[in-house]
C-alpha cells in the first residue's frame, strides 16, 4: 500500500481530506483506524457506519472509504 503524507492531492478523494480533518477533528490516519476496526468490509456499509456513528456527511465518508479501500495509508501524525 502506498503511504501518503500531507499536503493531500487536489484531485480525487484526498482533496476532501483537509476539510474532513478540520471539521471532525481527527487525522486521516485516525479515520483509517476507525474504518479498519468497524467490522465492515463493503464500501457502502462502511460509509453508512461513518455517517451513523460519527456524523460524517456522505461525501466525506465516501472519500475516506474509497481512498482507504484503494489501499492507501495515511501517515499517523
Amino acid at each position: 500500500m502506498a503511504e501518503v503524507s500531507p499536503p493531500w492531492s487536489k484531485q480525487g478523494p484526498a482533496s476532501y481530506f483537509p476539510p474532513i480533518e478540520k471539521k471532525y477533528g481527527k487525522s486521516i490516519a485516525e479515520w483509517q483506524q476507525i474504518i479498519a476496526s468497524c467490522g465492515k468490509t463493503k464500501h457502502m456499509e462502511i460509509v453508512g457506519f461513518l455517517k451513523a456513528e460519527h456524523g460524517l456527511g456522505h461525501g466525506h465518508a465516501n472519500a475516506l472509504v474509497a481512498w482507504t479501500l484503494a489501499g492507501n495509508i495515511a501517515k499517523p501524525e
